[in-house]
């Protein structure tokens, strides 16, 4: 049976999968929204980090006026930049508790003030519904939570594609060469193995320094193991059909051999550990983040939310740690029914 066969029965098989397939749409629509909401954000800024600190902790669906003052020169940006990334505000903008239009201007007292203001020149008013509430510093807390969905997203996928790299370089070349080269690269592998992986990711972080970039490469650099492990299984199974042994006694190349016969049959259990990993990628970024080691703020990620707001438990606003902790919760859980519908239906005994 050709491989295009084998991949469509496994389709069919995994959209019977009804947790699966509806996990898999969950995952495409959050990653839809992380990538394309931006301009359509309450706080479309770079990195939702629009603060009001007079707006700290308001509840959901709360509704603020807010004075609108024209700056006097426009931040510059590229159209794609704005879309994709965010814009710098070209006004200052004012939370009010009151106003009173005049001919030329305004009468307008500040959020939680009774002071009164007055302001000549070039305004606008405009309502805001903080749907989701704000944070202790007064940024819109949907926004962030888009923006660090994007962030977590981010992670995984190159955390997972750099954890392939090695893992697919690995596993292929201690499997299909056995003997010493094998013996050599699964002693590395066991002692990276035996390493404690938020140790070892904390220490890679530590030793690269803090940020976004070093975090994708120290959570990569943790991932790699399972992945040659299993790839390893899969091609010592393999290399012994009768497909690869015809292949190296017709003379061909051993590259072509590994990548053209042996690769494209072992790529449903590297699926199925991609979506794997890309949970454990998902969790490791979010207690990275708590612990202070993760992204940096500005930079909103769900550990970092967690951990600027779970104090907030006791103080009758705990939705502010909870928000982001369900946000993780679903996402894994997600990841983890994906990887489960995957190796259901890949696998040919059913």
């Amino acid at each position: 049976m050709k491989i295009d066969s084998l991949n469509k029965l496994a389709w069919r098989k995994f959209k019977k999968n009804k947790l699966a397939f509806f996990s898999l749409l969950y995952l495409l629509f959050c990653l839809f929204i992380s990538v394309f909401a931006v301009p359509f954000l309450p706080d479309n800024t770079p990195m939702a980090n629009n603060m009001n600190i007079e707006l700290a902790t308001l509840p959901p669906l709360s509704k603020i006026t807010f004075l609108k003052i024209p700056k006097s020169k426009n931040p510059e940006s590229s159209y794609i930049s704005s879309f994709f990334l965010g814009k710098e505000l070209n006004y200052d903008k004012i939370a009010i508790s009151s106003y009173q239009k005049l001919d030329k201007g305004i009468i307008f007292s500040p959020y939680a003030s009774k002071i009164e203001k007055v302001f000549y020149g070039k305004y606008y008013i405009d309502k805001q519904i903080f749907f989701l509430g704000t944070d202790k510093y007064g940024r819109d807390l949907l926004s962030r939570l888009v923006y660090a969905t994007r962030i977590s997203f981010a992670i995984g996928f190159i955390s997972v594609f750099i954890s392939l790299i090695l893992g697919l370089i690995l596993g292929l070349t201690a499997g299909y060469y056995r003997g010493i080269v094998d013996d050599i690269i699964m002693w590395f592998v066991n002692v990276m193995w035996s390493i404690p992986t938020l140790m070892l990711v904390i220490a890679i972080t530590l030793a690269l320094g803090k940020g976004f970039w070093q975090v994708f490469v120290a959570v990569g650099l943790t991932m790699w193991v399972e992945v040659a492990r299993i790839v390893r299984g899969q091609v010592l199974l393999i290399r012994e059909l009768e497909f690869v042994q015809a292949a190296n006694i017709l003379g061909l190349k051993e590259s072509r051999v590994i990548f053209k016969h042996i690769l494209p049959n072992i790529s449903g259990p590297i699926i199925v550990i991609s979506a794997i990993n890309f949970a454990a990628a998902i969790l490791i970024e979010a207690g990275l983040s708590f612990l202070g080691v993760g992204a940096q703020p500005p930079m909103p990620s769900w550990g970092s939310m967690i951990k600027d707001h779970y104090a907030f438990i006791v103080m009758q606003k705990e939705y502010l740690a909870i928000l982001p902790g369900l946000a993780i919760m679903f996402s894994v859980l997600s990841f983890t029914l994906l990887g489960n519908g995957l190796r259901d239906a890949f696998d040919v005994k059913e």
